[in-house]
């Protein structure tokens, strides 16, 4: 019984672990999107929504039920990053 319930604790922890480890990945990607479309001179607008969509696809494929937390946490950051880089309204 004993072993059982630490198979399940070490099943929580594992979850957790990697979730734990895909938050990370989701902000590094999202810090790099980030970096270059802010320091690429060369990246058209057109490039750079490019950019963002696929971060927000990546996103929603590694969380899935979580559009709404990704709108409102990453996607204002983008569109504001988006208009002080292209002058956009």
């Amino acid at each position: 019984m004993e072993s059982a319930q630490r198979a399940v604790q070490t099943g929580r922890i594992s979850e957790q672990e990697q979730e734990a480890r895909n938050i990370r990945r989701l902000q590094v990607m999202i810090s790099m999107v980030m970096s270059v479309i802010s320091q690429d001179p060369s990246l058209t607008v057109e490039e750079a929504s490019a950019l963002a969509a696929n971060a927000k696809r990546a996103a929603l494929a590694m969380f899935p039920d979580k559009e709404l937390a990704y709108d409102l946490l990453y996607k204002p950051r983008l569109q504001r990053l988006m208009n002080e880089r292209y002058r956009l309204q």
